[in-house]
């Protein structure tokens, strides 16, 4: 609550207002702001115009908007469950210090190590008021100590069950993808994970970790994540996942009875897509490279037709159909069964090649889209 509060200095009466509000129980002055002298405050009051000094901004609407997100979750409570904090411990407890670290992520990613000052730049303590000091890189790691791997696993199974609670997943199309995030750990530190391996910004000398993320296409919120050793192909990592992966996806309660994952061809093998056409429920929609199809790539272009988008009916209706999107359907073998093909091409990428009278397409211009379904 604001109140007003007079500080003497070398005997003179200075007006401040300040604001107090429980810290771990303790009430702490979370914002103090300077009004001014005797003077200065009658002048105020007379409605005499003051020259402004200062002006102090702070950071406030993703902060609350991140806030009133995590009212559904509640994830503070729902780690302290899982680990309470130790005899004698103070400070803000471990759930506090991953939500703090959870909202910087989601707004302004900082280190650690600056974690306290950004928060200083922001309105955190008309939020959710904490004692910035606590906020440190050594406070967060010896935190973090008290979590090991079990117990992250069991957070995280905890946390996305409250998701499927809230969110209640329907769709019956999930995107899946993978990438991976350099790190500039030395080659001295242990780590199972961080490997050297191709890099998909050009760090190949950089250690890095695979993350793979399953998506629902109507929310966009994540379903189910994977970590691994950055030195394993993604093909590989998609086949030592699927079968946990898509029962995870089975089992949603609001999910339909056909599941169709979209994956791209990073994921590509033989293996994978058997072990997916045995599946009675799961389908799948891949891309496909055009080296290894340049037949298909090279398809005449007065095969195509414009595709049923809503760009494509944008444009139409703005009489920019030159700017639309082709597309061209067939059947071929691959994986040892037939499949649907879809040749989609852009005119937009297509300005120094032969007239579109007579064209030969070519890869750049080409994607071959692969589906498994029925259709």
């Amino acid at each position: 609550m604001a109140h007003f509060h007079i500080k003497k200095k070398k005997g003179r009466p200075y007006l401040y207002v300040r604001e107090i509000a429980r810290v771990n129980g303790k009430p702490k002055v979370i914002s103090q702001t300077y009004i001014g002298s005797p003077d200065r405050v009658a002048s105020l009051v007379k409605g005499q115009s003051q020259e402004i000094t200062t002006l102090k901004a702070e950071g406030f609407g993703a902060l609350w908007l991140a806030q009133q997100a995590d009212k559904d979750f509640d994830l503070c409570s729902m780690i302290d469950e899982i680990i309470p904090p130790a005899d004698r411990e103070k400070g803000p407890s471990i759930g506090e210090y991953f939500l703090y670290c959870v909202w910087n992520r989601m707004i302004e990613t900082v280190s650690k190590n600056k974690l306290s000052d950004w928060y200083k730049r922001t309105a955190i303590q008309h939020i959710r008021p904490v004692d910035l000091n606590e906020l440190s890189c050594k406070r967060y790691w010896d935190k973090w100590d008290r979590v090991d791997e079990k117990t992250l696993n069991t957070i995280i199974s905890k946390f996305f069950r409250r998701l499927w609670q809230v969110e209640k997943p329907s769709s019956d199309c999930l995107l899946f993808d993978t990438t991976n995030y350099y790190t500039f750990m030395g080659s001295q530190t242990l780590s199972k994970i961080a490997c050297r391996g191709k890099n998909k910004e050009g760090r190949h000398h950089l250690r890095q970790i695979g993350l793979g993320l399953l998506v629902a296409r109507d929310t966009r919120l994540p379903l189910f994540y994977s970590i691994y050793p950055g030195n394993i192909h993604d093909s590989k990592h998609f086949e030592s996942i699927m079968e946990e992966m898509f029962r995870v996806a089975c089992d949603l309660n609001n999910t339909k009875e056909r599941l169709t994952i979209v994956i791209d061809k990073g994921m590509n093998s033989e293996g994978n897509y058997t072990w997916i056409d045995e599946h009675s429920r799961v389908h799948f929609i891949t891309t496909y490279s055009t080296y290894f199809a340049q037949e298909l790539a090279a398809t005449p272009l007065d095969r195509f037709e414009i595709a049923d988008t809503a760009r494509n009916r944008r444009l139409i209706d703005e009489e920019r159909r030159e700017e639309c999107q082709l597309a061209y359907r067939t059947k071929k073998e691959y994986w040892g069964k037939e499949r649907s093909v879809i040749i989609t091409y852009n005119r937009n990428c297509n300005t120094k090649l032969t007239p579109l009278d007579n064209p030969i397409l070519t890869p750049p211009v080409v994607k071959i889209i692969l589906l498994s379904l029925f259709i």
